[in-house]
């Protein structure tokens, strides 16, 4: 009898299908534009800002606060499907450095109904790489509904109506892209978190995401001024893992980034080139962030055997944010996106029970 060890099945799986959408010619691969020249001396140099001094990191500085304009898409005598949009609320320099596509933010809010907001909690869940559209994530917030926990959805910047002409698919044209988006994202995130609490009235919010969307998540909860849940799902503690240790090495343009390099500079090689990547990306690394302020409401979910995301990087994050918690689930990067749901719901659930009831205004 053949025994067949159903983790290596599941890591090959991750193999096999990164060969299939990374290796193929079926769309360009990331970064074959290059660097970004100027765009990415400015969003280095913004993004360490957020953490001049680790006691006293921007943690506390407060979001800007945005007003939706909403309109109704569905509604049935249990639940709510509404859409917003509005404008992005970074500062000029971000704004200036995004494509006009990208101006404007677009959020899908699905609510339970009968229930004041109180009494309700609403999570933001963030796009993982290619995550395009609002329905898988309205799909895994949907059965929350009848634990009256709401659903919010970010379009990301670069992503469904938001994303450039020239861009194909997710492949993001600049190194630079890839920084932009983060930091737009987080910026939009802690706002709509704001919406929620100081606007909306909800009593306990979170902010969750599958990979990309995960380590944004993580961030998005290190930076926001009140206690949240924070849920990363099947992500690393920084993009250097996905890009330079993972299966997108294959996806990205390293030839094209050495002669981008080379027209500014002086000829590089290529392992002088992955470690401009290496440098640039450490800017993502989670653990250089401040903990949350309730790290025992982060809960991380990881894989096994993921080939995307090798299991030290998950819990480098977890010794940096002392309390928090990391559950595995049995499968690759693939098969875990599609078969473990119900452990992310239930991480969702467990994290927001974790909080404490906003005190409702008199």
């Amino acid at each position: 009898m053949v025994t067949v060890n159903l983790g290596i099945l599941h890591y090959v799986l991750d193999h096999i299908y990164g060969a299939f959408v990374h290796r193929t010619k079926i769309s360009p691969p990331f970064f074959s534009r290059g660097w970004g020249g100027n765009k990415l001396d400015l969003l280095e140099s913004m993004i360490k800002q957020l953490f001049p001094d680790p006691e006293v990191a921007g943690q506390n500085w407060t979001p800007n606060l945005v007003q939706p304009i909403w309109k109704t898409v569905w509604e049935t005598k249990t639940a709510c499907l509404r859409e917003g949009v509005f404008r992005t609320p970074c500062d000029e320099q971000l704004i200036d450095a995004l494509p006009p596509e990208s101006h404007n933010a677009r959020v899908a809010f699905l609510t339970p109904k009968s229930v004041p907001p109180q009494r309700m909690a609403c999570v933001v869940h963030l796009a993982g790489t290619g995550d395009h559209t609002f329905e898988r994530r309205l799909r895994l917030g949907t059965p929350l509904l009848k634990e009256n926990i709401a659903t919010m959805v970010l379009e990301s910047p670069f992503y469904g109506q938001r994303r450039p002409m020239l861009q194909r698919g997710a492949k993001l044209l600049c190194v630079s892209d890839l920084l932009l988006l983060g930091r737009v994202t987080i910026e939009e995130a802690r706002s709509l978190l704001y919406w929620l609490e100081y606007e909306a009235g909800f009593g306990k919010t979170g902010v969750c995401g599958l990979s990309m969307g995960g380590v944004h998540a993580a961030m998005v909860g290190s930076l926001h001024p009140t206690p949240v849940a924070t849920l990363p799902f099947l992500s690393p503690h920084s993009a250097v893992v996905a890009f330079c240790e993972g299966i997108l090495k294959h996806a990205t343009a390293w030839e094209a980034l050495r002669e981008d390099g080379a027209a500014q500079k002086a000829a590089l090689t290529l392992e002088e080139v992955r470690e401009r990547m290496r440098s640039v990306l450490s800017l993502t690394d989670v653990t250089r962030f401040p903990i949350p302020k309730n790290p025992q409401a982060v809960i991380f979910v990881a894989a096994t055997d993921d080939g995307y995301i090798p299991k030290h990087s998950v819990l480098e994050l977890q010794r940096a944010w002392p309390g928090s918690e990391v559950r595995w689930v049995t499968g690759g990067h693939v098969s875990s996106f599609i078969l473990h749901n119900d452990e992310f719901r239930r991480a969702i659930m467990d994290g927001l029970n974790r909080l404490a009831w906003k005190e409702s205004p008199l």
